[in-house]
């Protein structure tokens, strides 16, 4: 192994390079038939008709698809699926079936191996797994895919009752996915620069289908009707379309849709609106062939900022005109259209709705929007995409057939193959990959004298193990991170549990049923009652929108300032109000007793501590380390083709366009004389008065035995080491003009959290490393001419 700073010279690496000759692998022209699709969906293949129905129903007519949905709780005491054949689209529905009283690490680990024996059992072939929601990630834990698709339709994690960890998880699938598409112009905007492989399909029409509204009957001469059909939740502007009806006493409103997601005591009553409830795809012409105008009445909100919706070219094809709030994607889509109105409020929409009320069935108005509907459908957008599906699939499989799995760095004559800068988790993981896997010759350097970043652990003077940049718990539900890390450590068992001083008592947090117990005196004697105490103390907000949006809407103001308003301000230097709502989404309120700060299906501590773990990481012969080494005193061109850099991405553009933004900490570590300091591992101080916002106790997250306890406080501070983004609109732009700089350098990838400006958990960082080496891997063959030429 080569010796930390010892750096060989170039002359000694030259040589013939000539590989092996081998046959050129087949490639496919197309995916085979044989290979089956599974798209996993937040939706119902029976709910209503839309994206996923029209797309998939098609590739099942080339192959096998099956469609994997959410589960629904059952009383049966295992786990099962059920299997649902709509014999029309070719399509299976596959319905897990999950005990209701499992927890949530029992059920997603359920969930993973119901579909391991799914494709076990069921399946010929491995399948292109296909998204619809990134929540769905973990079911395939224990599966593999011929190719991994995305194709996202919605903006998910800005729905109502969103999942907080959507966000984290859509990551995870972006890094991971071979391809992405997106169902609008506004999504592609927000995705293309997470994946190097993005593609805008907005929405398509089944036009032949809708063209029936234009030969029937329907209209009462006498009554003037507009109408809207389609999913009727917290997307709607309930206040617009009640207003609307009030200037258009006149007109007939008909809203034709499920209610999902709100209250239908909320919807708007009024003698001219008519909530008609659900119907089916085939009775939709029919319904439309009753209106003058289609509306498309949106809230401008978080949920609706990247929807393309579908319905804009089902009503032209119905030959309707439309009237719509200003959607993005319908304005750069069909703004422009003399049969479409952009409305802003309740007056231009009746306005836009009287003026179109007089538009001729047929007529230039209908002419032009037909040239258009010309241009777009279902079966071009699916042939479209199986197309760039296929060019995946015939690039990974020629690898496959040269011995590799992804594209491979081309090497030139330099010392090492890779220069990869930090090592830290990213750093580690990709140099462990790149050198054991791809046989590559690796450099790493970090400016701290020392491994494993700001996860780094010593024994401090007293002999105590301690984590010196604050407390790390390791946590996952992923079983590939958790199974990747076991080679280099085996775990502690430990599950963490943190108090909050609050007044003069020490209650749970996250809180859940004994934290309100202390905190009121009462007896909650289930978590009805938990959540019945909760709901009366609530203040929903719409639209939630702040992180003191968040914590008010579901605990009210009481338990948002004793938990969350000082802790924050200390920790972020900003009122919550300032900040986005993801920072306080990930903090969980629990009605039952569960006062665990994780429910991971993996909670655990590396049994020797995170710096043997990254030392056993990095004991390879073709990894070399120098440590305390700027990367700017470096000539990266010089040393290696290609560049992993895992530091800030600012400062690898030496801050062009400005600093970004972070929050630091700063450490006071104390020794007592005593065995043990306090009653768990961490003690949050919410008080704005505290000036730190918690104690560590660092016994109680090894496990070491000794008679002293060491402890650090923490102090948030504005300078330092990055630690924590700060997550405001203002520092994601600037993000983002940094990451259009990245995107064109094809000799350097960015990977990790300061890389990608973004907070990660230690898990999350592992599985983004682990899937960026998979898209840019090597070949054995690569790796072995190249082990021959250091043999040289």
């Amino acid at each position: 192994m080569l010796k930390d700073h010892q750096l060989r010279p170039v002359d000694d690496l030259t040589g013939d390079r000539a590989p092996a000759a081998r046959d050129a692998p087949h490639v496919p022209e197309a995916i085979p038939q044989e290979v089956p699709l599974v798209a996993f969906s937040h939706l119902r293949w029976d709910f209503v008709r839309q994206r996923p129905q029209h797309l998939l129903s098609r590739f099942a007519s080339e192959r096998a698809v099956w469609f994997w949905e959410e589960p629904i709780p059952c009383d049966h005491h295992l786990p099962y699926l059920e299997y649902h054949h709509f014999a029309e689209d070719k399509i299976t529905a596959l319905r897990p079936r999950v005990p209701h009283s499992w927890t949530e690490p029992a059920r997603a680990n359920a969930l993973a191996e119901l579909y391991r024996l799914f494709q076990q059992q069921t399946l010929q072939r491995t399948p292109i797994a296909w998204f619809y929601t990134a929540a769905m990630l973990p079911v395939l834990a224990n599966g593999g895919a011929e190719l991994t698709v995305y194709d996202c339709m919605d903006e998910l994690s800005a729905f109502a009752h969103a999942d907080a960890e959507l966000i984290a998880q859509e990551a995870a699938l972006l890094a991971r996915a071979d391809i992405v598409f997106t169902g609008g112009k506004s999504l592609y905007e927000a995705k293309r620069n997470r994946n190097p492989n993005v593609h805008a399909f907005p929405s398509a029409v089944d036009r032949a289908h809708f063209a029936a509204a234009r030969t029937i009957t329907a209209r009462d001469p006498a009554q003037r009707t507009a109408g809207y059909f389609g999913v009727i939740d917290e997307r709607l502007d309930l206040e617009l379309i009640a207003a609307m009806a009030d200037a258009l006493p006149e007109w007939r409103i008909e809203m034709v849709g499920p209610v999902v997601k709100i209250d239908p005591a909320s919807l708007p009553q009024r003698p001219n609106i008519s909530w008609i409830g659900p119907r089916g795809y085939a009775d939709l012409p029919a319904m439309l062939a009753r209106w003058n105008v289609a509306l498309m009445p949106f809230a401008l909100n978080e949920a609706t900022r990247f929807i393309s919706p579908t319905k804009t070219p089902e009503y032209l094809a119905g030959g309707r005109p439309v009237v719509s709030t200003p959607i993005a994607d319908v304005i750069a889509d069909w703004g422009s259209a003399e049969g479409v109105a952009i409305a802003a409020d309740a007056e231009e929409f009746a306005q836009a709705v009287r003026r179109f009320g007089a538009l001729p069935a047929q007529g230039a108005w209908l002419t032009d929007i037909d040239q258009r509907l010309n241009r777009i459908s279902w079966d071009q957008t699916q042939g479209k995409m199986s197309t760039l599906m296929a060019q995946c699939y015939r690039k990974r499989h020629a690898q496959r057939g040269a011995g590799g799995a992804a594209p491979a760095i081309l090497r030139g004559s330099k010392p090492y193959d890779t220069l990869i800068v930090g090592a830290g988790f990213a750093g580690s993981v990709m140099a462990e990959r790149l050198a054991r896997d791809a046989g590559q010759q690796v450099l790493v350097v970090d400016r701290r004298p020392h491994v494993g970043g700001n996860a780094y652990d010593e024994t401090d003077a007293a002999g105590v193990l301690i984590h010196r940049y604050g407390p790390h718990i390791f946590h996952t539900n992923s079983r590939e991170v958790f199974d990747y890390l076991s080679q280099f450590t085996s775990w502690r068992p430990y599950e963490h549990r943190v108090l909050a001083k609050v007044g003069d008592q020490l209650v749970p947090m996250p809180i859940n049923r004994t934290t309100l117990e202390k905190l009121y005196g009462v007896a909650l004697t289930d978590d009805a009652a938990a959540e019945q105490f909760l709901a009366a103390r609530a203040e929903p907000r719409e639209p939630i929108v702040t992180s003191e949006d968040v914590v008010v809407s579901v605990v009210g103001q009481e338990l948002y300032e004793k938990f969350f308003r000082g802790y924050t301000r200390k920790q972020w230097g900003l009122d919550p109000s300032q900040l986005d709502r993801t920072v306080t989404s990930r903090v969980p309120t629990r009605t039952d007793r569960d006062d665990r700060y994780f429910q991971d299906s993996f909670q655990a501590m590396p049994a020797d501590g995170y710096t043997a773990m990254f030392k056993r990481m990095l004991d390879h012969p073709s990894i070399e380390l120098r440590l305390g080494t700027e990367f700017a005193a470096l000539d990266p061109s010089t040393l290696a083709d290609h560049t992993v850099f895992t530091g800030p991405i600012d400062e690898y553009f030496n801050y062009r366009f400005g600093k970004l933004p972070y929050r630091s900490l700063r450490f006071h570590h104390e020794t007592h004389d005593t065995p043990s300091y306090q009653p768990v591992a961490v003690v949050n101080y919410p008080d704005e008065a505290t000036p730190y916002t918690r104690i560590t106790e660092y016994k109680k997250l090894t496990g070491q035995d000794h008679p002293q306890s060491s402890i650090s406080y923490e102090y948030p501070t504005a300078e330092g080491d990055p630690y924590y983004p700060i997550p405001r609109p203002e520092n994601q732009d600037l993000f983002k003009r940094y990451e259009q700089l990245a995107r064109e350098l094809r000799e350097v990838t960015f990977v990790g959290r300061l890389a990608n400006y973004r907070y990660y958990n230690m898990d999350q960082v592992v599985g983004q490393a682990l899937a960026t080496y998979r898209r840019m891997g090597l070949s054995p063959a690569e790796a072995g001419m190249r082990q021959a030429r250091v043999a040289d």
